[in-house]
This record gives C-alpha cells, sequence and structure tokens, in this order.
C-alpha cells in the first residue's frame, strides 16, 4: 500500500447501513448474504475510489469485515420492530393453515405462542454476536471481490514507481 492506510470506516459505515438496512427488512431479509456482499462491494468501492494508490485484496477483506460487524448492528436495531410484525404474520398464516386442516396437532397450539413472550436480551446478544461474525466472514468475501474490480489504479503514462530504476524507464520508453 506504499505507506499509505485506506480509509475504511465511512466506506463501510456506509456499506453496512445499506447491507444492514436491506437485510433488515422481512421481505427482503431472505437476500441476506447477498446484501451483506453487496455492501461489502460497496464499501470497497467507496474506499478504492477515495484512496489515491492501489489497493490490495487485504485492504477489501478489512473493509468488509467492518462493513458485515456494522450491518450485523444495524440489522439487529431495525429487527426489533419488525420482529412482532413477523410473528403477528406467521401466526394468521398458521391459523389460517388449521381452518383446512380436519385435525390440527395440539403441537401447533405451541408454535403459534412462538414470540409471544418479551424479547430476550441474552437471545439478542447472541444472535448479534453470531450474525456479526457471518456476516464479517461473508464482508470479508465481498471485500475481495470489491477490490478485484474497483481496488486497481492505473497510473499515467509517463510515471513509474517510487521504486524504479532508470534501467527500467528506459525499458519501458523502448
Amino acid at each position: 500500500m506504499n505507506g499509505q492506510k485506506p480509509n475504511v470506516f465511512m466506506p463501510a459505515l456506509i456499506g453496512g447501513a445499506v447491507a444492514g438496512i436491506l437485510s433488515g427488512i422481512p421481505v427482503l431479509n431472505c437476500l441476506c448474504c447477498l446484501w451483506i456482499i453487496g455492501g461489502a462491494i460497496l464499501a470497497s468501492y467507496l474506499a478504492a475510489k477515495d484512496s489515491p494508490v492501489s489497493l490490495k485484496a487485504g485492504d477489501g477483506a478489512v473493509v468488509g469485515a467492518f462493513t458485515g460487524i456494522f450491518a450485523a448492528f444495524i440489522r439487529l436495531f431495525l429487527s426489533i420492530p419488525f420482529r412482532a410484525v413477523e410473528f403477528a404474520l406467521f401466526r394468521k398464516i398458521m391459523e389460517r393453515l388449521s381452518e383446512y386442516v380436519p385435525e390440527t396437532p395440539s403441537e401447533w397450539k405451541d408454535v403459534f405462542s412462538l414470540g409471544e413472550g418479551p424479547i430476550s436480551i441474552a437471545g439478542l446478544l447472541l444472535g448479534l454476536v453470531l450474525s456479526a461474525a457471518i456476516f464479517a466472514v461473508l464482508g470479508a468475501l465481498g471485500g475481495i471481490i470489491g477490490m478485484a474490480l474497483f481496488g486497481k489504479k492505473t497510473q499515467p503514462p509517463g510515471q513509474g514507481t517510487k521504486n524504479e530504476t532508470p534501467q527500467d524507464a528506459g525499458h519501458r520508453q523502448s
């Protein structure tokens, strides 16, 4: 990286916000892994665009991992209000389904009561840790893909690297 480190915070926050919002919305969360990878690619693009030097796959992995972690936090906070809506919809579907089944198993009554209790803090924290770990891995993958697409900077003709010898310059001009 030629001694310069890319700014990863803002690109990762923007990519994580996009991925977290899209993966937190109930209808769209079925594509959760795709949103995380896409958010990390977006973050890689933003980091590469602002960087004066070429970035490598490792830089993309770092940006992507931070993107995944930010997305996990945003998804958690966004999913709390939607949780009640999801369980109410699930319950309504199961009740309608039981109308068409002549003998509803007694176990279905237990399924209907899922999600009616208070939200468990331990459950939320466990979900956050697991999703942050999975999203960080997916984000690193997306970051590597993003840097492969956007990380290389082309140098204008006639400008070499700092470590170029006069002999290298002569070969380049011929």
